[in-house]
């Protein structure tokens, strides 16, 4: 274990190696409200549009007055090619500072996503309690990330995808896991009609957060081989993202995390043999499908 990566402050996942285990609808549901939506209407999202989208990764290793998060730059590298692949336009920030990050959120909401399918945005950083991430330099709360592109703040982004993913602590419990007896050690290591009709949708409609850790726990990196969470969410939109829906997949990177991994180091008891539960809120409200674009 990287023993700079288990500060006393809880800023930061966990370096360690790991070990890979094997109600009725109302009879009128629209009335007394203007320009609702049609349940059914597109169960799914457009997915036809010239360009997939934007993916940013914003990739923090090194900070001013904490440990360097070794491993990261492989997350970096792994994301960036998975959601290439996928057919994301790809921009990495390395090591931005707050204002640096919070200004290319704010140009990024700017742009025209008028002919893209969706947005990601990929975090990786020291994090703790109270949703608090960090830049290179200073704290700023999880919610900044997304508020750019949320509502009005964002037109052209309106009834489409926002995704984002968040690899970092947040807090200092560790999860001990419970006994499943037929979980077995595998390897070691570690919704009128449609047309012209304009609908009056939620502002947080269509969003999506997933982070690496439920709320007060830490999150673990190999500082080798990556975090446990950005390689299995690597592995599973590799695998899965041609075929199929979003949440499907998800659920496969939460099922990878829990089942596959836990920590190894046997030195140090106290953080030995412990587990991760990725946690998601979805507020997406059709299915996501991220085929191969004709």
């Amino acid at each position: 274990m990287d023993s700079s990566a288990f500060p006393s402050g809880s800023s930061d996942e966990l370096d360690s190696k790991s070990v890979q285990l094997s109600s009725a609808a109302a009879t009128h549901p629209t009335e007394g409200f203007a320009n609702a939506a049609p349940v059914g209407i597109d169960e799914c999202y457009d997915t036809s549009n010239a360009r997939r989208g934007i993916a940013l990764i914003i990739n923090q290793v090194n900070f001013s007055s904490m440990a360097v998060r070794d491993g990261s730059s492989k997350d970096r590298t792994d994301i960036s090619t998975v959601l290439q692949r996928i057919g994301f336009e790809v921009r990495v920030m390395d090591d931005p500072n707050r204002k640096q990050l919070l200004s290319a959120l704010k140009q990024l909401a700017g742009e025209d996503h008028s002919h893209s399918d969706c947005l990601v945005v990929v975090v990786m950083t020291h994090g703790k309690e109270n949703n608090l991430l960090y830049a290179s330099d200073k704290s700023y709360e999880a919610n900044q990330l997304w508020e750019p592109f949320i509502g009005d703040a964002c037109p052209s982004l309106i009834g489409k995808p926002k995704l984002f993913f968040v690899q970092a602590c947040r807090g200092k419990k560790l999860d001990e896991g419970v006994l499943q007896a037929t979980i077995s050690i595998d390897s070691v290591d570690t919704q009128s009609s449609p047309g012209s009709m304009r609908y009056v949708i939620p502002a947080m409609a269509d969003l999506l957060v997933m982070y690496s850790t439920y709320d007060g726990h830490y999150s673990w990196r190999n500082p080798s081989k990556g975090s446990w969470f950005i390689q299995s969410l690597c592995a599973e939109l590799g695998a899965s993202a041609h075929c199929k829906e979003l949440l499907h997949i998800l659920t496969a990177v939460s099922r990878r995390v829990a089942y596959h991994y836990q920590s190894n180091v046997p030195d140090n008891a106290k953080i030995d043999a412990k587990k991760q539960m990725p946690c998601m809120v979805s507020m997406l409200t059709k299915l996501l499908y991220l085929r191969p674009k004709k």
